[in-house]
């Protein structure tokens, strides 16, 4: 397989090579030395990484230190145990971004155990570095809106319409609900024709500070497990994030009635009504994607529609609750 096909693919199996010294944690320098001679083949040594009897990584020695070092010193005492390593089922995204972070040459690929697997080096990814940067960020435009880029490219209009319109259901369902919420406050909206103005941009602010805290979490949820803790840590952050994006739009767009129609009610409503709206999108952005990765769902794919449909209705049930009650 070429190169850039094994890019293409984003898997760590694919990038890895197995032919690596792995050195034990119990051997003498000189031991270490006399396996690293014997070694058949033509390994591609950058760092000597360190296991214990069970294969389990625990730290990397430098050529530099094995050769300085008195021949029956221990391994585990001139190993470095801050050892930094991929899991084997990580994104090839986040492998590009730790060679990019942290300039390492090589880095140990181990399984669930934490066993050394695979070494990946930073020659694979010298080449075709642009395409898999733009690649990603197309898949990602398109993952957020219900599919993947792969499904359609080439495809014909019928097979196409099978994978898009599925999900524009979430987004019809939701439009359909938001008519129906409307039509029943419709004495509120005759009263005062200046919240119909304002509505389209009410809902475009709450579906922009949802599909933001979506990105964010999604892009989170990539490396962290979820747990009632880290939940709960996110979940005050962003609610103190969502507060400080409602108080200044919901004062912007409220100087905005004020200045163009003079008329304080409406004003108050709009810009009071955008405190409660982005804060329920930004936690919306937060939980729907968490929930389905809690579920084993791909978030990447099915969170967008469903955060849009969701912000839709809840932005909608909020703006118009709230004219009610002050006007």
């Amino acid at each position: 397989m070429k190169k850039k096909d094994k890019l293409a693919q984003h898997s760590i199996h694919e990038l890895m090579h197995t032919d690596f010294i792995a050195l034990n944690q119990d051997q003498s320098v000189g031991e270490a030395l006399e396996q690293i001679r014997q070694c058949s083949g033509e390994p591609r040594i950058i760092y000597f990484y360190v296991v214990n009897a069970e294969g389990v990584l625990t730290g990397v020695v430098s050529t530099r230190q094995l050769l300085i070092s008195p021949v029956d010193t221990k391994i585990s005492e001139i190993m470095d145990t801050r050892v930094h390593y991929l899991k084997e089922h990580v994104n090839l995204m986040d492998v590009l971004n730790d060679f990019m972070t942290h300039k390492y040459l090589a880095l140990p690929v181990v399984n669930e155990k934490k066993q050394l697997i695979g070494v990946v080096d930073v020659s694979v990814f010298t080449e075709n570095i642009s395409d898999i940067l733009e690649r990603e960020n197309s898949d990602a435009v398109f993952e957020t809106i219900g599919f993947r880029i792969y499904q359609i490219k080439g495809a014909s209009p019928f097979k196409a319409f099978r994978y898009r319109f599925p999900w524009l259901i979430a987004t019809i369902t939701s439009g359909v609900l938001c008519a129906l919420m409307s039509s029943r406050f419709e004495n509120v909206l005759a009263s005062s024709i200046i919240l119909s103005f304002f509505l389209t941009l009410v809902l475009g602010l709450g579906e922009s500070v949802s599909m933001q805290s979506m990105t964010v979490t999604i892009q989170a949820l990539r490396v962290q497990h979820p747990t009632i803790k880290w939940f709960s840590k996110e979940i005050i952050k962003e609610f103190g994030t969502a507060i400080l994006l409602g108080l200044v739009s919901g004062s912007a767009v409220a100087a905005s009635v004020l200045i163009w129609k003079r008329d304080v009610s409406a004003a108050l409503v709009i810009g009071g009504s955008l405190v409660f709206t982005l804060t329920a999108a930004c936690l919306i952005g937060l939980i729907i994607p968490t929930t389905l990765h809690a579920l084993k769902l791909d978030p990447k794919v099915s969170a967008g529609p469903l955060t849009l449909g969701i912000a839709d209705i809840i932005t909608v049930l909020t703006y118009l609750t709230f004219a009610s009650i002050v006007l």
